[in-house]
């Protein structure tokens, strides 16, 4: 017998770690990502009552099962059932193969696949990323919906439409060939950069956040495996590793946000910086900098300074009128603000993030960013407002923390 705690424990476990892998290989039996997804939430939800009487040694090999046989239900009451034959016959035999090894103890890993297919060309770009970020990571509509800066309903929307046509389509679910990766890449390598952010952010906070690290790492090593000469590839490796060697000094012992000046440089990985950097120089000097590339340029800058205030910062600032230039965007004028702030001085970054409003409004760093410059300028009644509703806007809880030591302070 398991207790309600031990079941919901296991059940949120394997959802974190396994919910992209167990989804794929749904989706790569069905070939309908809503009918996939719609089984495997079902099975969740089975889990909850029939793991009262044991938690299975296999979790992921029940569950993928368990989802079969919900698809297998829901096939046989379709309308038009004759067209769907020969792939209930699949899934029935599947069943058997899974019932008489005990469930399938290998799980046969189809992320990559996914990958590829949310990032269609017949699909925008954003919502390319989207899906992913659902599908493979098991992300919620509302998380996603702030994480692009969009109303929940309208996200939701976004995805049922996706799904729809993916379907409809008969989009094939493959990992494309080489000479086809150009139109997909960008969207790819942007959904592996999002899944490691999900994680870098809630290291040390929340249990799974160093495996969404390591699995953005391995996914994007296997595409650099699959196609060595790609820069862009290589320049997101690298922004990660510079990223992920300052992990140990990111948080506190409280479990608040460390920023950037405050970090203990020691705590750092100098040694896998060194190797990322060296890595990162190889590739520039193939001179075909893209996006990825100029953000781990930014990144290897910070990391060969000894001292917060030793940063490069005008040469960072002119790395981001190259990124803008490139892909001109609101958050990465955000961005070079802060580095302006340090460049320049913080009055006339403030002056550049004001007009950002109307654009960033529902963006969380926005708020953040503007709080610490009406700070930085003495400005308390301002930097209270940002504040605070920077930090109504958080999902992390380590960034909650941070922000409302800032915001006590300002309050003494």
């Amino acid at each position: 017998m398991a207790t309600s705690s031990e079941i919901h424990k296991a059940t949120t476990r394997v959802a974190q770690d396994d919910w992209g892998r167990l989804l794929a290989a749904l989706i790569s039996t069905l070939r309908d990502f809503q009918l996939a997804e719609d089984c495997l939430q079902e099975a969740f939800a089975s889990a909850l009552d029939h793991w009262a009487r044991g938690i299975p040694e296999n979790p992921q090999g029940w569950l993928l099962q368990t989802a079969r046989r919900k698809a297998i239900d829901r096939i046989r009451r379709q309308k038009n059932l004759n067209t769907k034959l020969p792939d209930l016959a699949l899934l029935m035999e599947m069943d058997r193969e899974d019932s008489a090894a005990e469930q399938a103890q290998e799980i046969p890993d189809e992320r990559l696949r996914l990958i590829f297919t949310a990032c269609h060309p017949s699909l925008d770009q954003k919502t390319q990323v989207a899906l992913t970020l659902r599908t493979l990571c098991g992300l919620t509509t509302t998380e996603i919906a702030s994480a692009f800066l969009d109303k929940e309903p309208a996200m939701a929307q976004r995805l049922v439409r996706a799904r729809q046509k993916i379907t409809k389509a008969g989009i094939p679910f493959v990992v494309p060939d080489p000479d086809a990766w150009t139109e997909r890449l960008n969207s790819v390598l942007t959904v592996i950069y999002l899944i490691f952010n999900e994680g870098y952010s809630s290291l040390n906070v929340s249990e799974g956040a160093a495996d969404l690290v390591e699995e953005a790492l391995r996914l994007a090593n296997l595409l650099d495996y699959l196609q060595p000469d790609e820069e862009e590839v290589q320049g997101l490796i690298a922004l990660m590793q510079l990223t992920y060697a300052r992990a140990a000094a990111q948080n506190s012992e409280m479990g608040a946000l460390v920023p950037l000046e405050e970090q203990d440089r020691a705590l750092w990985d100098h040694q896998k910086a060194a190797i990322a950097r060296t890595n990162l120089e190889a590739v520039l000097r193939r001179g075909r900098p893209g996006p990825f590339q100029l953000q781990a340029a930014i990144a290897a800058i910070h990391s060969e300074a000894e001292r917060f205030e030793d940063t490069g910062w005008h040469e960072i600032v002119l790395i981001y009128d190259r990124l803008i230039e490139i892909t001109p965007n609101p958050v990465l004028r955000l961005n070079q603000a802060v580095a302006i702030s340090y460049d320049q001085g913080a009055e006339f970054a403030l002056r550049i993030v004001e007009p950002l409003n109307d654009a960033l409004d529902e963006y969380q760093s926005y708020h953040a960013v503007r709080a610490d410059l009406c700070r930085r300028l003495n400005k308390p009644k301002q930097a209270i407002a940002s504040y605070q509703r920077a930090i109504q806007m958080s999902r992390n809880e380590s960034d909650k923390r941070f922000l409302n030591q800032k915001l006590s302070q300002i309050k003494k």
